[in-house]
């Protein structure tokens, strides 16, 4: 499950959708930043309650995000709620501090506050029940000193681990974990697939993307520009990853691969895919906007996505891929 701050709204939609279908176990859940936090709320609740529990907390969480929102800046303009856009684009204040963002960084001026998700997460996040919760999760950050991801498992998660996890180097501090500190999982694996591959047990892989992979011409403002280069970069592990498991499939036979179990284990893992042409027409500022009527509308067409899906492909889980990765070699 991908980051994306308040578009992972659209991530909440799908699991809602899919938590009703009896028959789909989860077997494991790879975050990052958004996608994260609705793993971890997800599987705390279901631990706890089952799955009345698991929708109960993703919607719980998503109120309190809202109700912590009502305070920010960071409103629609009254020519953008006249007209139905939810951008935030022409917001006085988002503009200026999209401006200030590109002259100061985090560590310029004194934090007060902290992030509002810490109380959220420790509010509504059973941090022990997740030691011993059947869901494997794998929650990524990046570390600064390294460059490389570090994944958090279920015994390691905290709310530190989620906030370093989605903390944006543009708006936050890094996050301090065991002397290291770290950025955005994004960077580095968006969401991850590898501990998917090494550590579970089911065969089918579930991706569900909030990060258009394309856009059609080309950004002219600078706004644009910088949005679609960190849609390019936040895509870009897991494009690679999705290319390891096309390529692999494309090199190794069954009697070759089936020698290395590992190898084996990614050319022989289902991929499906839960996205919405939707978030193409969303730009970066709208990943700002907390309105609970903006994260409704995302919730309900993650579960519209979601039905499409089963409509369509879900007779191919544990028996075919349903995304054709044959794609992604095509442009290697």
């Amino acid at each position: 499950m991908q980051g994306g701050g308040a578009h992972g709204a659209f991530t909440w939609g799908v699991l809602d959708r899919l938590l009703e279908e009896s028959w789909l176990e989860i077997d494991g859940i790879s975050g990052t930043s958004a996608g994260a936090m609705n793993a971890v709320v997800m599987a705390s609740g279901l631990t706890q309650a089952g799955v009345p529990g698991a929708r109960q907390a993703l919607e719980d969480f998503w109120r309190a995000v809202s109700d912590a929102a009502l305070m920010s800046p960071f409103r629609r303009s009254p020519l953008d709620v006249l007209l139905g856009r939810w951008t935030l684009d022409h917001s006085p204040l988002f503009v200026a501090f999209d401006l200030a963002a590109r002259l100061f960084s985090p560590y310029s001026f004194q934090s007060f506050g902290g992030n509002p998700l810490a109380d959220i997460l420790r509010d509504q996040v059973n941090f022990a029940a997740l030691r011993t919760a059947p869901i494997r999760l794998f929650v990524t950050a990046t570390n600064v000193r390294t460059g490389m991801s570090r994944l958090f498992r279920n015994g390691d998660l905290s709310v530190e681990a989620l906030l370093a996890s989605a903390c944006l180097p543009t708006l936050y501090q890094a996050v301090e974990i065991d002397g290291d500190a770290y950025w955005d999982g994004g960077y580095t694996g968006n969401p991850s697939i590898t501990p998917l591959v090494r550590e579970c047990e089911s065969h089918d892989t579930i991706l569900v993307q909030i990060n258009p992979i394309e856009r059609q011409g080309t950004p002219r403002s600078a706004r644009a520009i910088l949005n679609r280069l960190n849609e390019i970069s936040f895509n870009s592990p897991l494009q690679k990853e999705l290319r390891m498991i096309a390529l692999l499939r494309q090199s190794l036979t069954d009697d070759a691969s089936k020698r290395n179990q590992e190898s084996y284990q990614w050319a022989h893992m289902r991929i499906h895919r839960i996205a919405s042409d939707l978030m193409t027409e969303l730009g970066y500022s709208s990943k700002l906007n907390a309105e609970w009527t903006f994260l409704c509308m995302l919730r309900d067409e993650g579960r519209r996505s979601a039905q499409a899906f089963l409509d369509e492909h879900g007779a191919a889980i544990g028996q075919r891929s349903s995304f054709d990765l044959n794609d992604l070699l095509e442009h290697w």
